[in-house]
């Protein structure tokens, strides 16, 4: 019985001694490799985790190639100022010809969209092509008014505060423009309505329309009315906005572009030159 006890006990303080030593070797094992003999698709290490991380940052990264330390925020305002004034010259300039907007499809004003059923009645009647006339004579005034917007514009542009010129700079193709219309817009309203309004009489537009809704009343038995000079100066504001918006666009991705100093020095520091 004794002996048994002892063989017993024998067997296992082996186990125990196994066991121990077994765990020894894993936990030297985990310390070298790092690899876990009860768990080998553990996940990595804190230790390597933080290696890699440490790794990883010092990995050289691209900077920015835009850098306008050496420009002051008068220099750049500067800049943006003289991009929207190239953009009302340049715009005016080809939106006061001849189907200047109504030849452009993307400041084309079109029947306005309260009106737009006096559009598909008249033609139904046979009538298109006093809805033609209509709508080629808003055009036509929106072209005679325009040649007024030039300085109206520019006394915007040079009274203008651009605080923030350096984001302007670096944001959008158009953010100078986007700035602008929503810094003068109620302004640039005020002071062009009665421009559009004496083009609308000029042209002949005013007459044709009260003839046209005339005639819509008359065959439908409603009473329709619009603001045409209100609606076109809109339309007239806006469609010089897209263009100055298109060249702004244009200096800011052609230095060809770019044709005085304060431009190529300005849009320049944005490319990193």
């Amino acid at each position: 019985m004794r002996k048994s006890i002892l063989l017993a006990a024998g067997l296992l303080f082996s186990i125990s001694s196994q066991a121990q030593l077994l765990n020894i070797i894993k936990s030297t094992v985990k310390t070298k490799t790092g690899v876990d003999l009860d768990n080998p698709a553990k996940p990595k290490t804190p230790a390597e985790t933080t290696t890699t991380s440490t790794t990883t940052t010092a990995t050289p990264t691209k900077t920015s190639p835009i850098n306008l330390g050496s420009l002051t925020s008068t220099q750049i305002s500067s800049g943006l100022k003289e991009a929207l004034s190239l953009g009302v010259t340049d715009g005016v300039k080809k939106l006061a010809l001849t189907d200047g907007f109504l030849k452009n499809e993307a400041v084309k004003i079109l029947m306005p969209e309260k009106l737009r059923k006096i559009d598909t009645t008249l033609r139904s009647l046979g009538m298109g092509s006093l809805a033609d006339e209509g709508v080629k004579l808003l055009n036509r005034a929106a072209e005679d008014a325009v040649t007024e917007a030039a300085p109206i514009f520019t006394k915007a542009i040079t009274s203008m505060t651009i605080t923030d010129a350096k984001n302007i700079l670096l944001s959008s193709d158009n953010a100078a423009t986007n700035y602008l219309q929503t810094k003068t817009q109620s302004q640039l309203f005020t002071a062009f309505q009665p421009k559009v309004k004496a083009s609308l009489g000029k042209v002949g537009a005013d007459t044709v329309w009260k003839n046209l809704i005339s005639k819509y009343n008359t065959f439908t038995g409603q009473a329709v009315t619009t603001d045409l000079n209100e609606y076109v100066t809109t339309e007239t504001i806006n469609g010089v906005f897209k263009m100055v918006a298109e060249k702004e666009s244009g200096i800011r991705n052609t230095p060809a572009m770019r044709t005085t100093s304060i431009l190529q020095k300005v849009f320049g520091a944005q490319d990193g030159k």
